[in-house]
């Protein structure tokens, strides 16, 4: 993983907290979730507050994710809105975490001047052990704490000040006075100051969960369609007048829920052409096939000219392993507008064409779930599924590993958006 880490590819654009009052501020946030000091003088953050240096302090990659479900966080600095997340059982802890900084962005700067904020997104299952209990996550609390406790101080404060306000004789009480001099002297003036998150429920929209080897749950007005291992605990046993299931091995079928519900931007000459899609798919697969079948060589597929030449040098190879041949002949089916009849391509041939719809709401999981189907397509799993990029990456030679590595710094990380919206039409 190094090369991954000195690429920026893995706990890239973190936060380095390194000030002493940070550190005691971070520490008071373990100390309330009962958790060992660090005895670290810097270490990098994510948006929740995880550390990769912490967790390895602790020999605890979980510190932050107990049963990767109600999932802690620890803000030092509003700046971390801006962060990735890094480590996450959900797909959609991100979007939710930009829910509750967008929702409290006057409370959360003022309190982070003096104060540390940590808590837990809250559920109502504390371990899940059946897909039923992902299903029960229909919303989420942010349970938001304080180092050294303002948010309760200016909410004490706030419910004297209206006392004061209410009360005729209110001010004849000295103590009460008093007592809001010394919270005022703590908070500051509350009346210009929001100390007290307000925005601290959001729903649990549609989501990957790394639960029961891999859950998709799509949350549709009238339907929830649940897509994952049908050996898995829970399928197929809750609420069937509800809760639809696929198995994820039936690419047909996974295919078709996508194209009825909208999700899935089916193969058309007007994106196919302009974009790039297949080219970049053509080139991706012969890096893995001529990695695989040579992995002391250095290959260069991202040269068109090399890649005929390694085709015409390796059709047997080529045209066992099957996939090149179908996607150079859509290439073709393309170049003269002809189209493809789909109901003639299998399904995974139908998910190497596609991609989501850009303008969907969920884009992002679909590309995800797309990815799954088209594992030598290393740059869309970096894009959409780093989580299982970096199991694929475990698996490769080193010089497919550094072939990848330069590819997808060269690819991606030099214009993410240009990529993004060339490749999958999607706008940041």
């Amino acid at each position: 993983m190094k090369r991954l880490e000195e690429s920026e590819l893995i706990f890239g654009r973190m936060m380095t907290v390194s000030e002493p009052h940070l550190i005691a501020r971070y520490n008071q946030a373990l100390a309330g979730f009962g958790l060992p000091q660090t005895k670290l003088d810097n270490f990098r953050l994510d948006m929740t507050g995880f550390s990769p240096e912490v967790a390895k302090e602790l020999k605890d990659p979980q510190y932050l994710d107990p049963h990767g479900i109600n999932r802690r966080f620890i803000i030092l600095s509003p700046e971390q809105q801006y962060l990735p997340v890094v480590h996450t059982a959900f797909s959609n802890t991100g979007q939710l975490m930009h829910q509750f900084f967008d929702g409290n962005r006057r409370a959360i700067n003022a309190l982070t001047i003096k104060d540390v904020i940590y808590g837990e997104i809250d559920d109502p299952v504390l371990e899940p052990r059946d897909i039923e209990d992902l299903l029960t996550i229909e919303q989420v609390q942010f349970k938001v704490f304080t180092g050294e406790n303002l948010a309760s101080q200016a909410l004490e404060l706030r419910l004297l000040i209206d006392r004061l306000k209410k009360e005729p004789n209110a001010w004849r009480d000295d103590a009460m006075l008093n007592q809001m001099v010394q919270l005022a002297k703590a908070t500051g003036d509350i009346r210009t100051n929001d100390l007290v998150p307000t925005e601290v429920v959001f729903r649990h929209n549609t989501f990957w969960s790394s639960h029961f080897g891999g859950v998709y749950v799509f949350i549709d007005e009238d339907q929830t369609t649940v897509i994952g291992d049908a050996s898995a605990p829970g399928f197929r046993r809750s609420r069937p007048w509800q809760v639809s299931y696929i198995d994820r091995r039936d690419s047909d079928l996974v295919f078709r829920f996508l194209v009825d519900t909208g999700r899935i931007d089916m193969p058309r000459g007007s994106w196919i052409e302009r974009s790039g899609y297949l080219e970049h798919r053509v080139e991706m697969l012969v890096a893995m096939l001529a990695h695989h079948a040579e992995p002391d060589r250095r290959h260069n597929p991202s040269d068109r000219r090399w890649i005929k030449s390694w085709i015409n040098n390796n059709t047997d190879l080529v045209d066992e392993e099957g996939t090149l041949p179908f996607l150079l002949w859509a290439s073709r089916e393309y170049e003269s507008w002809e189209g493809l009849d789909l109901d003639e391509v299998d399904g995974r041939g139908k998910f190497i064409l596609s991609r989501a719809k850009p303008d969907h709401p969920d884009a992002w999981l679909v590309n995800r779930l797309i990815s799954d189907f088209v594992p030598f397509d290393f740059v869309s799993r970096f894009v959409f599924n780093k989580p299982t990029f970096y199991q694929d990456y475990e698996k490769w030679s080193e010089g497919l590993r550094e072939h990848v590595v330069e590819t997808v710094v060269d690819t991606y990380l030099e214009d993410k958006e240009d990529l993004r919206e060339r490749l999958y039409g999607l706008d940041d």
